[in-house]
């Protein structure tokens, strides 16, 4: 920005944050990725990383750099979730939170405390702390529309690893939705979605027969697997 260029308005304006809400499978239950802030105001408390979106700055670009910034992941596909701006929200001043959504495979993340974040650490979506700021009503929003999306998308393939058996995809949306699903309804579901291949390797896991292993097709591994 020019030294020129300066804004003056007549009436207050608010500032405007991004915050993300990272879903992974570890332990075999659904987890996310918070951080201890250490800074007021919530100093000590876990929440959602996130932060302030510079007067340049594209807010998707903020989301990602804030995630990276204050736990070392970077490189995910990021969907913008919904727009949070109850007054007071924030104790320091008029804020409004663009809340974005992802969801990666547990062995492509290796978060690490950074910037003004004391700490970073998963936690089963049933089992979170106390939360600074609404970040809670935002959790609650995500997984809603973690929940709703599997019903039209294959957004749970974002939560595999780049190949995998039809036992181990049925197995990460019985996690998503908490319920056991029928096996013969779900493979034949997700193979009508001619979204997956075989890739010719088999896969043996205990004393049960060797399962066949699929991966997506080249078209949507760009869009899943980035």
């Amino acid at each position: 920005m020019s030294e020129s260029s300066q804004y003056c308005y007549q009436y207050p304006h608010p500032a405007v944050t991004a915050d993300v809400v990272l879903f992974t499978i570890r332990e075999q239950c659904l987890q996310l990725l918070l951080v201890r802030r250490g800074n007021p105001p919530f100093a000590g408390c876990w929440a959602l990383p996130g932060g302030f979106l510079d007067i340049d700055e594209d807010l998707e670009q903020c989301a990602a750099r804030e995630l990276a910034e204050e736990t070392g992941v970077d490189d995910l596909y990021l969907e913008q979730l919904y727009t949070f701006g109850a007054p007071g929200r924030d104790p320091r001043e008029r804020v409004i939170s663009v809340a974005y959504f992802a969801l990666a495979p547990a062995e492509r993340l290796r978060p690490r405390a950074g910037d003004d974040a004391a700490d970073t650490r998963w936690f089963p979506v049933g089992g979170l702390p106390e939360l600074a700021f609404d970040h809670a009503e935002i959790i609650r929003v995500a997984r809603e529309r973690l929940i709703a999306k599997l019903d039209y998308s294959t957004i749970a393939f974002q939560l595999l690893p780049e190949t995998f058996t039809l036992g181990e995809l049925q197995r990460v949306y019985e996690i998503l939705v908490d319920a056991e699903i029928d096996k013969r309804n779900f493979r034949k579901w997700a193979l009508a979605l001619e979204q997956i291949e075989e890739t010719g390797e088999l896969r043996r896991r205990g004393r049960h027969r060797p399962a066949r292993v699929y991966r997506l097709t080249e078209r949507d591994r760009i869009t899943y697997l980035k």
